[in-house]
């Protein structure tokens, strides 16, 4: 009897962990089209766990500037297809593709970078330009 109380616990527990972690992952909360911003400017990197986060500042049709934050992979996972933490600085100008928050705040999960010297950058790699700074 007392087994099987300890192991319903048990199962108890690792759900109540394991659900919120899972969800994590999810893409409910972005729009499922994907938007380009051309010609932003870069004005962070954030090279951290659990996502490194690209922010950047997109000027509206009104003139006002808003900041937003992309976020990507774990820089593991960065590291082993061709990223490195200098990729990006403040002051790049890039184009950035994301699926942007259904929230309707000024963030989202990126999709791709293109470097100014037209370097490609994704979660899957690096391709063409020079990515080497």
């Amino acid at each position: 009897m007392k087994t099987g109380l300890v192991a319903t616990s048990m199962l108890a527990v690792v759900l109540v962990v394991c659900l919120p972690v899972s969800a994590h992952h999810g893409g409910a909360a972005m729009q499922e089209k994907e938007t380009e911003f051309k010609n932003v400017t870069v004005t962070k990197f954030a090279w951290a766990n659990p996502h490194c986060l690209v922010f950047f500042d997109v000027k509206g049709a009104d003139g006002k500037v808003v900041n937003w934050a992309a976020e990507t992979a774990a820089p593991q996972q960065l590291l082993l297809n061709g990223w490195h933490k200098t990729i990006l600085k403040p002051g790049d100008v890039i184009t950035i593709s994301l699926r942007v928050a259904k929230s309707g705040l000024p963030a989202g999960r990126f999709s791709k970078i293109v470097l100014a010297d037209g370097t490609v950058v994704g979660e899957s790699g690096v391709s063409g330009g020079t990515a080497t700074r």
